[in-house]
């Protein structure tokens, strides 16, 4: 089913169920992944806005067990690729096949769909793998399709890629391409969890315990609330507080603030505008409200971001990072 295909009224019950719906989910994941509620919101904010994350944390913080857990919640088609550095692009997107006819002799070719013709798609360890390789997954991002050998086959909606990434390690690891992450609609940082959370992860982990997990949403129900999303309203001065937030990251411009000619190399594109004014609606709707506020532009920024603004050597040498730039940012956007 695509989105254009569900009825006004489907839309208008999925926004009413919207916050039920992402509580069983969280309810689901919570049973497998203790703490990292922020995370998991983050990434289910991502779900029903329709983009894709890039999950980034060291190793150990349970980020495969995360998006595995949550596939397993959907009643989706699941795919799982271990990107490794002799990675092909034919091994994600599929190949062409010489066959030959036994009984007339003809020769003919054959398409075998690759791991990427799916609706969740976990793109694990994705910094692996040669540009190359990685370049391979721009097209399904974008447009969900695939074209192999002049053929466009299109994907199945929903169709959703979550990425994992360990930042520490850089051996037997490529740079992942800026155009690359602006696919990403969040990038989303795990961190330690505390000592509550460690004791129970620790207990849990080394008894006996029921891991199974069963699915609680179906691909119609994740479409309908996504076609929701993009009803939410957003008054113009939000929309505008977006684009200035976007725009404001951008060294060499008129709009930058203090801390992008500072220290920003590069700063936001317009996907980045349109990633926290789609993140705000989803973040409105699961809190079950129908229009956007500040706030929650404000409280998705990071995660759009922190990916977007690119650090100078400034910014390196003083030992600041994305996140501690775009905090500077949002203090400089007045609420307007």
């Amino acid at each position: 089913m695509r989105p254009a295909e569900i009825s006004e009224d489907g839309r208008a019950e999925a926004a009413a169920r919207a916050p039920e719906l992402v509580a069983t989910l969280e309810a689901s994941i919570g049973r497998i992944v203790i703490g990292q509620f922020e995370v998991v919101r983050q990434v289910l904010v991502a779900l029903l806005v329709g983009g894709h994350v890039l999950v980034r944390g060291v190793p150990g913080l349970a980020k495969t067990l995360l998006i595995k857990t949550l596939a397993s919640s959907l009643e989706l088609a699941f795919n799982r690729v271990q990107f490794t550095p002799d990675l092909m692009p034919g091994d994600i997107l599929g190949t062409e096949v010489l066959e030959e006819d036994l009984t007339t002799g003809r020769r003919v070719t054959r398409f075998i769909p690759g791991p990427v013709f799916c609706q969740v798609l976990l793109a694990d360890e994705i910094n692996r793998t040669p540009p190359k390789t990685q370049a391979a997954l721009l097209e399904a991002m974008q447009e969900r399709q695939v074209t192999v050998a002049g053929q466009r086959y299109a994907l199945d909606a929903p169709f959703f890629v979550m990425a994992t990434q360990n930042p520490i390690e850089q051996e037997g690891t490529y740079r992942l391409p800026e155009a690359e992450l602006d696919r990403f609609l969040f990038n989303v940082k795990v961190d330690y969890p505390n000592l509550d959370e460690e004791e129970r992860i620790l207990s849990a982990t080394t008894a006996a315990r029921d891991d199974e997990v069963r699915p609680v949403a179906d691909a119609a129900r994740i479409l309908a609330t996504q076609r929701a999303v993009r009803d939410v309203v957003a008054a113009t001065n939000v929309v505008r507080y977006a684009a200035r937030i976007a725009r404001a990251t951008r060294p060499g411009t008129a709009d930058a603030v203090e801390a992008a000619r500072d220290w920003v190399a590069w700063g936001a594109g317009p996907r980045a505008g349109q990633a926290l004014l789609l993140g705000a609606k989803a973040n409105a709707l699961i809190e079950g409200r129908y229009a956007v506020t500040f706030d929650d532009i404000r409280r998705i920024a990071h995660p759009v971001l922190r990916h977007r603004v690119v650090p100078n050597f400034h910014a390196e040498a003083e030992g600041l990072d994305s996140d501690t730039i775009v905090d500077r940012v949002l203090a400089d956007v007045p609420l307007e």
